[in-house]
């Protein structure tokens, strides 16, 4: 009986904590990734059609797939927090876009081309991993646990897909970028 108490008094001092700072930087930083997610199902069929390598656009390709879920996962997030599903620009997405498509102007077609989809695609992934990674921690200080559920799941994609851009890059491109004359 005691331990039972002590559960229950332990789950009414951390209820989801629907109105608080740490609640309106979550709200303010899952807009940001909303639209980062929404326009990489835009910027990646462009490195997909950019890219020579097999193994690399099949590796775009699937992310491709993965970052529709990743839209729809956020989406559900708002729904969960009773909130309307909102866009705010991401600035840090935008500069990661755009330089990709400089990357892939100023490469020449091929292995340095792909190398170079490969360091952009990876970039991205990073920023991706430290706004889930954060928004994770985010929902668990707020114990919103459905929500960390699919945070950790699009994470674990990120880290995935991050890891699969490695081996790509290690195990075929680089070796051919850098084996290729100027």
């Amino acid at each position: 009986m005691k331990d039972t108490l002590k559960t229950t008094k332990q789950k009414q001092a951390h209820p989801p904590m629907k109105s608080s700072q740490l609640m309106k930087l979550f709200v303010d930083e899952l807009k940001d990734i909303y639209w980062a997610e929404k326009a990489l199902t835009k910027a990646i069929p462009t490195m997909i059609q950019n890219a020579s390598s097999l193994e690399l656009i099949e590796a775009l390709t699937n992310h491709l797939e993965e970052t529709h879920n990743h839209v729809e996962r956020v989406r559900q997030i708002f729904e969960i927090l009773g909130k309307k599903p909102e866009t705010k620009p991401c600035k840090a997405m935008q500069g990661l876009i755009e330089e990709a498509g400089e990357i892939m102007k100023s490469c020449e077609e091929g292995p340095m081309r792909d190398a170079g989809i490969i360091s952009a695609a990876q970039k991205v992934e990073h920023y991706e991993m430290a706004t889930y990674g954060t928004l994770r921690q985010f929902g668990e200080t707020l114990n919103l646990t459905r929500v960390v559920v699919l945070l950790a799941a699009t994470l674990q994609e990120e880290k995935a897909a991050d890891e699969k851009l490695s081996t790509v890059a290690i195990d075929a491109v680089n070796v051919e970028a850098a084996s290729e004359a100027i």
